[in-house]
């Protein structure tokens, strides 16, 4: 399917990638220290722990293991006796800085494995991360921090060259122009700076950084090296994969790097062409037409399936076609492959050949400037020794369970190694990935912990934003439809928000599904000014299990955007008759 990665859980559309050069070029999860804690934590709402003889906590020790956890360990060679680190991760992106930070914090002695630096500090427990591109992974260096770099310079241009917008506000402003080189350079200086700052809050607070590939071979040890030198071999007792993921590229799309790209060449926005097709419309499509129209370019978007934005829900989809799509130099395919793309050779345009979706029948050809492929992401799983410890993936993806552990061919748990983040593909969101570092050091250190996906709030940083978190409409009726309650809607529009009409940006919608019969949130969608910024209420209120009968008595700021949910919450018609007992269980 040729559409960005959206939201998928375990049931991942993306597909596997073909051999790909193991040297060096494994992109690994980290996170920047802003976006630490996001993943929630027991002790800091106040909940307590599990007793232990109630709790499934992965025991470190491993004797007091299941006979199904242990079972797997059998076929692979023993593991050692004793060990170099407490925590190695083998990835230093968004996932791989997350867990390895959250390891500190909890007294693990952590090794980041990574590219080009090595260091030796303990504190408590020691953590290691592996490392063999450059710390960051893909949202630093090519992704979620690069993009939204491009992304602030399109809003900007988006205001100044709307001269309706402006007269509104009363403001005269001469045409608006950019400099592309200059544009570059902010991005590409953000990431270098973001990354920066990774690499130096992983080195005080004493992970330990190590250069190479990494590769498992067998319970409980790993090694690493650059090719052309002699590999390292490390111990320890757990392990976390974090490798992340890759651009995905379909059959029959010969990519260049120059006339027809990916996302990891669109970043470096190397020039800006006149007339562009971008086969995929979600996330990263949507976010590139974005900065593209705003910089001059006229767009085609190429979709497989029947309608755009697929992955959102129908509702908001459709408003924000009407907003960010037809208004603008954009046209579009839909039901359609691109079956074979050719890169611009001796002055000749990009040819891209259609066939219909269904039929596979040709169905029209596009000569265009260039082509961003935008069909999602796939897994980064090659190389990493896996076949060592009898893991087989699923399309690429390490299969996992709720707990991030990592299942064996023989579907027993592998003791002591875990896989987060894209590489095992519940949920390709970086936030998402060190929100499952961060669970599996609650569950090393002794404490059990299951990261509720639903709660994980999503974003689309277009002018406006599009933001989400939990089920859509058609997802909540029919999980209605199979566990027999009943589903409610409440809407309210940016049009009635005093902040949003100050900012003469009143085009907006917040939806709520919910349950009437007890107040459960199910999701949250939101299609506005600062939309991603918003979700976060009703992301933490899915968290922690808050209903809307609660919710709706917090008091916000008046004049805010923060109002729109305000009055989402209030509008909602709910049976339960009181508020839900504050000492109700909570889960998490």
């Amino acid at each position: 399917m040729q559409s960005s990665f959206s939201l998928a859980f375990s049931s991942s559309a993306a597909m596997p990638r073909s051999g790909h050069s193991s040297e060096l070029s494994r992109p690994a999860p980290s996170i920047p220290l802003n976006i630490r804690f996001c993943g929630l934590r027991r002790e800091a709402l106040g909940f307590s722990s599990l007793k232990r003889n109630e709790s499934r906590r992965v025991v470190v020790s491993g004797r007091a293991r299941s006979k199904k956890v242990s079972a797997s360990v059998a076929a692979n060679g023993s593991a050692p006796k004793s060990f170099d680190y407490d925590l190695v991760i083998i990835g230093a992106g968004v996932g791989g800085h997350g867990a390895a930070l959250h390891a500190i914090e909890k007294g693990l002695q952590t090794a980041i494995i990574k590219g080009d630096i090595s260091m030796d500090m303990e504190m408590g427990l020691k953590t290691a991360i592996i490392e063999g591109d450059v710390v960051g992974g893909t949202c630093v260096n090519r992704g979620c921090v690069p993009s939204k770099a491009l992304l602030a310079v399109s809003g900007r241009m988006r205001e100044l060259q709307s001269e309706h917008h402006l007269k509104a506000l009363g403001l005269q402003v001469s045409a608006a122009g950019y400099d592309r080189q200059g544009v570059a350079d902010h991005a590409n200086n953000l990431a270098s700076k973001i990354r920066n700052n990774l690499t130096n809050s992983m080195k005080a607070l004493g992970v330990d950084i190590l250069t190479g590939v990494g590769t498992i071979l067998g319970p409980q040890k790993v090694k690493y090296g650059k090719v052309g030198f002699s590999d390292n071999v490390i111990t320890a007792k757990d392990i976390i994969i974090a490798t992340g993921s890759v651009p995905f590229v379909p059959k029959g799309i010969e990519v260049d790097g120059k006339t027809v790209i990916t996302s990891d060449h669109a970043l470096k926005l190397e020039f800006v062409p006149d007339w562009i097709a971008i086969v995929g419309s979600g996330y990263i499509g949507l976010e590139f037409s974005d900065v593209y129209t705003a910089l001059g370019s006229e767009v085609t978007f190429v979709e497989a399936l029947d309608q755009l934005m697929p992955g959102f829900d129908p509702e908001i989809g459709k408003l924000a076609q009407r907003v960010l799509i037809n208004p603008r130099k954009i046209d579009y395919h839909t039901g359609v492959f691109a079956s074979k793309i050719t890169p611009s050779k001796d002055g000749n345009p990009v040819r891209i050949e259609l066939i219909d979706a269904k039929t596979k029948e040709p169905r029209d050809t596009l000569e265009v400037d260039a082509a961003l492929i935008a069909t999602g992401r796939a897994p980064f799983t090659n190389g990493l020794g896996l076949e060592n410890i009898n893991v087989v993936t699923q399309r690429g993806f390490i299969p996992v369970d709720e707990r991030m552990r990592v299942f064996a061919a023989d579907g027993n748990l592998v003791p002591h190694l875990y896989c987060i983040g894209d590489a095992n593909g519940k949920m390709m969101l970086a936030h998402a990935a060190s929100a499952q570092g961060i669970s599996v050091v609650e569950q090393v250190t002794g404490k059990d912990h299951v990261l509720n996906h639903l709660s994980i709030p999503a974003a689309c940083f277009t002018h406006p934003e599009i933001s989400m978190v939990g089920l859509t409409e058609p997802q909540a009726r029919e999980k209605a439809e199979k566990e027999g309650f009943e589903v409610s809607v409440a809407k309210t529009s940016f049009k009635a928000n005093t902040k949003a009409l100050a900012e003469n940006e009143g085009e907006g919608l917040a939806k709520l599904i919910y349950r009437p019969d007890n107040g459960e949130i199910l999701g949250v969608h939101i299609f506005g000014l600062h939309a991603a910024d918003l979700i976060h209420e009703a992301s933490n209120a899915i968290a922690l299990g808050t209903r809307i009968q609660d919710i709706k008595f917090a008091v916000h700021a008046h004049p805010t955007l923060s109002e729109v949910l305000d009055e989402l919450f209030k509008s909602a018609k709910v049976h339960a008759r009181f508020p839900s007992p504050r000492s109700e269980t909570v889960t998490v």
